[in-house]
């Protein structure tokens, strides 16, 4: 493995660790694919240290257990603000008064 590699499995090892991140934000931040991420956490840690490796196995299950409540509350704010802008543009309106 190059060394590049192994420095960025680490970092991103180590990022999640601290912050529990999910795989998307942590592709995010380091300017990686998901699918990047997800090779270096799955395969690559494991032959690098199988005990962080086990540590990083558990957040992302965490992670895939909760992803249903983290889509339905996207889902929620995104008709909020929906309902809001409606709002916003009802107030906007001129009033014709008879």
């Amino acid at each position: 493995m190059q060394d590049y590699i192994e420095q960025r499995v680490l970092e991103i090892s180590n990022y999640i660790l601290e912050t529990g991140a999910t795989v998307r934000q942590v592709a995010k931040v380091f300017g990686v694919s998901k699918s990047t991420v997800h090779k270096d956490v799955t395969e690559r840690l494991p032959h690098i240290n199988r005990f962080i490796a086990r540590e990083i196995k558990i957040i992302l299950e965490k992670n895939k257990a909760e992803r249903h409540l983290r889509g339905g509350e996207a889902t929620r704010r995104k008709y909020l603000a929906r309902e809001k802008k409606r709002q916003e543009k009802r107030k906007k309106s001129p009033v014709s008064e008879i």
